[in-house]
């Protein structure tokens, strides 16, 4: 089962004492979730506004590009988005400041991908079974692959009715891959290729990007699998934050709302050891390259 590793960081900058930096690195790359209880982000008092669910309209995210300098999904006049700007470019700033400081030998390799802000209500939200993160899943990204690099993510809850957010945590990545990966359709020859030149994605998939997205699909179709699998449940505190490898740990958001989201992005080839990562995971599984 997926090990939730809290660490007793308060603050977003600053310096971090060796033995926790090391321990919090190999936690993540083991598997695990590192929870962080008393890692508090502060919305302003002329924020709070922002946090109401209307401020997303039909959108379930609200999302700033790596620059800071464009904001989709929110609903408002231009103060309004400018004010939302601000907000979540700020969160981008410190969870960066953070994930450089506490995995301090990544620091050269991360690259800061896409800012979300998330107000709506997961729980009884209506999607596509493909598009409901309340199901255990790993991550991909269908139009930006990723060609093997890890998708780490930092998380924040900042519920203004206190309110948790629940999440659920399944099987080791391993144990996942050897139950789907015989099942996993092949990818057809030319088609990175053609979807590339269609603008589907912005860059042809690799192999890997193809088995990551069947296995995501695989499993949140696969409805005896959501009920049976083996999963615990989580509950990150309003005025928490939380990381994790979203591509590696089998997850699923269930309830809660108002939360923040950083992406980042990391070659394998920074980790300390890249044979836990998916892409290798995959490939000894196949035993072929896949990236």
């Amino acid at each position: 089962m997926t090990e939730v590793v809290s660490l007793p960081l308060t603050a977003w900058s600053g310096e971090i004492e060796g033995g926790l930096r090391a321990r919090g690195v190999e936690a993540l790359e083991a598997g695990a979730v590192l929870a962080f209880p008393a890692l508090c982000f502060q919305v302003r008092d002329d924020e709070l506004d922002l946090l109401a669910p209307q401020v997303g309209a039909k959108s379930k995210n609200i999302s700033l590009s790596p620059g800071g300098d464009a904001l989709k999904g929110v609903e408002g006049d231009e103060a309004r988005a400018r004010r939302m700007q601000q907000m979540i470019g700020r969160f981008a700033d410190q969870a960066e400041a953070m994930a450089r400081s506490l995995l301090a030998p990544y620091a050269g390799a991360l690259q800061r991908a896409r800012t979300s802000f998330r107000p709506e209500e997961i729980a009884g939200r209506q999607t596509s079974w493909r598009k409901d993160d309340t199901r255990l899943h790993v991550d991909n990204f269908p139009s930006s692959p990723t060609r093997g690099k890890r998708i780490l993510r930092v998380f924040a809850n900042i519920n203004p009715a206190d309110e948790p957010r629940h999440w659920r945590l399944g099987e080791p990545f391993e144990r996942l891959a050897e139950r789907y990966v015989p099942a996993l359709p092949r990818p057809l020859w030319g088609s990175a290729q053609v979807l590339n030149a269609l603008g589907i994605t912005k860059a042809p998939r690799s192999a890997y990007d193809h088995y990551m997205l069947h296995l995501h699909d695989r499993m949140k179709a696969d409805q005896g699998y959501q009920r049976t699998a083996p999963q615990s449940t989580w509950e990150f505190a309003a005025g928490s934050a939380w990381m994790v490898f979203t591509d590696q740990v089998s997850h699923a958001a269930t309830q809660g709302k108002c939360a923040l989201e950083q992406t980042f992005l990391l070659p394998v080839q920074a980790m300390q050891d890249g044979e836990r990562a998916p892409l290798r995971v995959l490939e000894r599984l196949m035993a072929r390259k896949l990236a």
